[in-house]
């Protein structure tokens, strides 16, 4: 047992932050009565974090690899576990905003940092089956977030969401000073100031442009246009720089640069449609935030069982196979989803949920265990930081584009005004203004999200067949090689 106490303090930081990411949703109304401010300006609680996240969390894995990924991780506990006590204590909006973007850059040094500490502290089976686990965790986390903040927020207030993690954090410190050991890249390189940059400027651009959306207005263009620009300015710094933050010469393998794409595409396949399931099941059918939650508890179920499951088979088990399977199960899921009528009710869109959580845990342990492989152990901070920020832009990007789809669905028949108004979060206001209209917010819904779960369905399509396509099975041989190279080294550095 004592060999699993790394993972459980990996794990233990790497479940707090997923969780963050969600669990707000349920709990902005309260905050903008209690603060007095609009639930509109609240949004930024949620997407200043993810920005945030987003926008660093490659760059923090290049400084994990110089200075130590062990060292950085306790830095990123340390840095979210204050912010989420500002948070928790904030007297007005403007203070809890700003806290969340603080809590941004500690869980982006924890989330660059968890499959690097994962990969040098366990090899050949025991690592198959670490990440088998870590995978079930960042399953799990997604669907947890809606019901743990209901219960908090219902039973203690909607500080407790924040407070939390406070203990979590203080247990996850502890951990990891006693059983984590120190890992580093053995030829340590000048930290690359203009990459991290350029590249914090065209996330930050490119997932501030993705979460706004309004793509004709003015502001979202300059926007995309910073980005684009930003990206470029990174490619060209990278390609002449002799340290590099990112190595674009990973890029040129194929199996790598599919990963990437796919971790983006599953994000967006599998996690990005709940927001929009949630705003039916709630301002529509009239379930509370915990009731909501629990709809969507098979698919967290179904993620961590499978994932947990198949870590023991992981390191023998073709990861092309695994993934590509899992995505075209993720799109057989949200296809199942696509049933929902003007008379439906929860029950319809469990069985797809549950095929989501399958697909997303036969994919998320081997998608990150094979990104690892496929670069020199030394570069695992990179490979882990870039895989993360692909799933967090791939999230704001599903967010962006299934928006998108959603609305256009519910002004199909519904018209823009009414539309505007539901896709709001105002349905339940509506409808007792104007029962009436019942029928027509019902089906609009109903049409709005089919539309919605087809999108996404065709996402995670595609996603299978770009790993089908590109990413080559690892031969055992290969892996066995990586493992002996990096525990070699590792001892040898502390020897």
């Amino acid at each position: 047992m004592r060999r699993w106490w790394p993972l459980v303090a990996v794990c233990a930081g790497a479940f707090m932050l997923l969780v963050d990411v969600t669990i707000v949703n349920v709990a902005l109304p309260d905050m903008a009565r209690e603060l007095h401010t609009t639930f509109p300006d609240l949004q930024w609680v949620i997407d200043l974090y993810a920005l945030v996240l987003g926008a660093l969390v490659l760059t923090v894995g290049s400084i994990a690899d110089r200075y130590g990924r062990r060292r950085v991780y306790l830095i990123g506990l340390a840095v979210f576990a204050a912010s989420s006590l500002t948070c928790g204590l904030a007297p007005n909006a403007a203070v809890l905003i700003a806290a969340r973007g603080v809590q941004g850059i500690g869980a982006a040094a924890m989330f660059a940092t968890t499959m690097a500490l994962i990969s040098s502290s366990y090899s050949g089976r025991d690592r198959g089956i670490a990440f088998g686990v870590w995978g079930a965790v960042n399953g799990a986390a997604a669907a947890a977030g809606p019901i743990i903040g209901g219960l908090l927020t219902t039973h203690f207030g909607w500080r407790w969401i924040f407070l939390v993690n406070l203990p979590v954090s203080v247990v996850a410190v502890a951990l990891t000073l006693l059983v984590v050991a120190e890992s580093r890249d053995p030829h340590p390189r000048g930290v690359d100031l203009p990459g991290m940059a350029s590249f914090t400027v065209a996330a930050a651009a490119l997932t501030y442009a993705l979460i706004r959306g309004s793509w004709a207005s003015a502001e979202t263009i300059a926007l995309l246009a910073l980005a684009a620009v930003a990206l470029a300015v990174f490619a060209l710094v990278e390609s002449r720089r002799a340290h590099p933050m990112l190595d674009l010469s990973l890029l040129r393998n194929g199996s790598f640069t599919a990963l990437l794409v796919a971790g983006a595409l599953l994000s967006a396949a599998a996690w990005a449609s709940m927001t929009y399931l949630s705003l039916w099941l709630q301002s529509v059918l009239g379930l509370s935030a915990i009731q909501a939650g629990l709809v969507v508890l098979p698919c967290s179920l179904c993620a961590f069982a499978v994932s947990g499951s198949i870590g023991r088979i992981l390191h023998k088990t073709s990861p092309r196979l695994l993934i590509g399977t899992g995505l075209l199960v993720i799109a057989a899921g949200a296809l199942a989803q696509a049933l929902v009528g003007p008379g439906s009710s929860w029950p319809v869109v469990i069985p797809g949920l549950a095929l989501v959580g399958i697909g997303a845990g036969l994919c998320l342990a081997p998608l990150s265990s094979s990104a690892m492989a496929a670069v020199h152990w030394s570069r695992a901070g990179m490979a882990g930081g870039a895989l993360s920020t692909f799933r967090q832009l791939g999230y704001a990007f599903g967010i962006a584009v299934l928006g998108q789809v959603f609305r256009s669905g519910l002004e199909h028949v519904a018209g823009p005004s009414l539309a505007g108004a539901i896709s709001g979060g105002q349905a339940e206001a509506v409808l007792t203004r104007s029962p009436a209209l019942a029928p027509l917010v019902h089906d609009a819904f109903a049409h709005g999200l089919d539309l919605t779960f087809i999108v996404a369905a065709g996402i995670g399509a595609v996603a299978s067949i770009l790993v089908f396509a590109l990413v080559r099975p690892n031969p055992p041989e290969a892996a066995a090689a990586h493992d002996h190279e990096s525990v070699a080294a590792e001892r040898s550095r502390v020897s």
